[in-house]
C-alpha cells in the first residue's frame, strides 16, 4: 500500500499523547520476549509495507543502522513499489516486490519484523496481519483512524507477545528526552508547567496528481479499498482513510503534551471546517484545547493546525511555567528555552550541562536599566525611551539545549526498536502507550463535531 503521496512538495505528515507511565510497565513483557526471539543478534530481516514517500523516509533511516536487512518491500502501486524495489538494490538489498502484503507475509519466511507506512485506515488490518505471522512490528502514527482498530492493535500485540513500536519519533529524539527527563520534570527548570501550545502550519497546496499512464484500475483499487485513483493519491482529505490534520499533524505533537507531562488529558473541546478546501472531507484549519490534572496542578493546552497558511513560525510545541519557558521543535531554529526574571540563575546548570549558554542576538539578555523593569516607566522626553509598559514583562533571555541529533529524524526511533527485538530493550513508544495518543487525537475531531466540551474517562485511555 502507498502511505504519503510521491510528490516531493507535499502535504504528507498532516498531522501525529504520550500515555500513562504505568503503559511502559505494561509493555516489558513484551519487550523481554522479543529478545527471547532474536536469536540472529548480527541481523535482522526487516519487510516494508507502504512504499510511499512516508515508507521511503523510514527506509532511508534504516538503512545505516547495522544488521538491518530489507527482504520483501509491498505496494499497490508499482510506480512506488519500483523505486523502493531499485533503492534498496542500490544498497545491496535484494528485497522480494509484492503487491499483496498476505502473499509476502505466507511466502517470505525469514522475516523477523514488519514496518507499516500505510495509509491509517489500514493499519489495524496489516499490524494484525503480521503479529499473527509472528513478526515484530513498527506501524506509522497515528495508530488508527478507529478506536477499536488502534484497541485490537493492541490485543493482537498482546496476544502474540511480539513487539508493536508506534511511530512518534520524537519519544526516542535525545533532545526531547534531555528536554522531559531534566528541564521538565528532573530538575524543573520551568518551574510549575501551567499552559502549553503548539502548530503546525503549512501554505495552500494542490492536491496530488498521478502519471497518467501510472494509474490504477478502479477494480483494483476497490480491492484494496480505495474508491478512485484521486482518493488514493489524496487520502489524508478523506474520512474514510484518516483522521484528518489533527491526526496527521497533530498526533505527533499532541504526544508530547501527554509523554513531557506524563498524564492524560481530563476534556477537549475543538473548532474547525472545511472553511477553504470545499472539495475535502477533512477540516483544513482546526484548534483544540485541553485540560491536564497533573500532581502539580491543572495544565491547559491548545494546539492548532493549519493549511491555509505557512505564517506563524512553523511547527513547535510550547511547554510554559512560572520559571521558565520551552519550545521544542525538530527543527532546531524553532528551539529555545527561556528563563523567567524570577527564577534562580541557570549557572549551575549550564556547568551540569542542562542547557547551554545563553544565546547570542535575538533573546538574548541584556543589561536591564532600572527604568526598563517591569512596571517601572522611566519620565522621558519625546526622543527616549519610555521603557517597559506597565502592563508588560520584560524581555526573557533566551538559551539553548546542549544535546544534538546528527542523524536523520526517525532513525533514533527504528533503532530503539531494533534494540527492542535484538537486546530486549523498552520501546520507546509501545502499542498501549500510542493507545492514549490515538483517543486524545480522535476525540479531538468528536469534540469539533459535537460542538461542545467532551470529557474523558481514565480507562478511556487503556486498551
Amino acid at each position: 500500500m502507498s502511505d504519503v503521496n510521491s510528490s516531493p512538495v507535499s502535504r504528507r505528515n498532516f498531522i501525529s499523547t504520550g500515555a500513562k507511565l504505568g503503559a511502559f510497565l505494561a509493555a516489558a513483557p513484551y519487550v523481554a520476549r522479543g529478545a527471547d526471539g532474536a536469536a540472529k543478534a548480527d541481523q535482522l530481516n526487516v519487510a516494508l509495507i507502504g512504499c510511499g514517500e512516508q515508507g521511503r523516509i523510514l527506509t532511508n533511516a534504516a538503512l545505516p543502522i547495522p544488521g538491518v536487512r530489507f527482504k520483501a518491500v509491498c505496494d499497490i502501486w508499482p510506480y512506488n513499489l519500483t523505486r523502493t524495489e531499485r533503492l534498496l538494490k542500490k544498497f545491496g538489498h535484494e528485497a522480494r516486490p509484492f503487491e499483496d502484503y498476505r502473499e509476502m507475509l505466507s511466502s517470505v519466511g525469514d522475516i523477523d519484523a514488519v514496518i507499516i507506512a500505510t495509509p491509517d485506515f489500514l493499519h489495524a488490518e496489516h499490524t494484525n496481519a503480521a503479529l499473527r505471522a509472528g513478526k515484530h512490528v513498527y506501524c506509522e502514527k497515528l495508530m488508527s483512524n478507529t478506536v477499536e482498530g488502534a484497541r485490537s492493535m493492541v490485543v493482537t500485540a498482546r496476544e502474540t507477545k511480539k513487539l508493536l513500536q508506534l511511530g512518534h519519533q520524537r519519544r526516542s529524539n535525545p533532545r526531547y528526552q534531555h528536554a522531559r527527563d531534566r528541564i521538565l520534570n528532573g530538575d524543573r527548570l520551568l518551574g510549575r508547567v501551567t499552559n502549553i501550545s503548539g502548530q503546525w502550519h503549512r501554505a495552500v497546496s494542490d492536491d496530488y496528481g498521478y502519471p497518467a499512464n501510472q494509474a490504477i484500475v478502479e477494480a483494483k483499487l476497490g480491492k484494496y479499498g480505495y474508491a478512485n485513483m484521486h482518493e488514493f493519491r489524496n487520502w489524508r482529505w478523506f474520512k474514510r482513510y484518516a483522521g484528518g490534520p489533527m491526526s496527521d499533524l497533530g498526533a505527533h505533537q499532541i504526544d508530547m503534551y501527554n509523554w513531557m507531562l506524563g498524564s492524560n488529558p481530563s476534556s477537549c473541546m475543538a473548532s474547525g471546517g472545511t472553511d477553504y478546501y470545499k472539495t475535502h472531507e477533512w477540516f483544513d484549519n482546526a484548534i483544540a484545547i485541553f485540560e491536564f490534572p497533573t500532581k502539580n496542578g491543572m495544565v491547559r493546552a491548545s494546539y492548532q493546525v493549519l493549511t491555509t497558511t505557512s505564517a506563524g513560525g512553523g511547527y513547535h510545541e510550547y511547554f510554559m511555567g512560572d520559571e521558565g519557558a520551552l519550545k521544542l521543535s525538530e527543527n532546531p531554529k524553532y528551539t529555545k528555552l527561556y528563563r523567567e526574571a524570577r527564577a534562580p540563575e541557570w549557572d549551575q546548570w549550564v556547568a551540569k550541562g542542562i542547557v547551554a549558554s545563553p544565546l547570542s542576538g535575538e533573546g538574548a539578555p541584556a543589561a536591564v536599566k532600572p527604568w526598563e523593569k517591569v512596571g517601572v516607566k522611566k519620565l522621558a522626553g519625546p526622543s527616549k525611551s519610555a521603557g517597559v509598559d506597565v502592563r508588560e514583562t520584560a524581555a526573557l533571555s533566551a538559551w539553548d539545549i546542549p544535546v544534538t541529533l546528527d542523524k536523520a529524524i526517525h532513525q533514533p526511533h527504528l533503532e530503539n526498536f531494533v534494540d527492542a527485538v535484538r537486546k530486549g530493550t523498552p520501546l520507546s513508544c509501545p502499542g498501549e502507550s500510542a493507545f492514549a495518543t490515538a483517543v486524545t487525537v480522535l476525540k479531538i475531531n468528536e469534540a469539533i463535531a459535537a460542538q461542545k466540551t467532551l470529557r474523558f474517562k481514565p480507562e478511556d485511555f487503556i486498551a
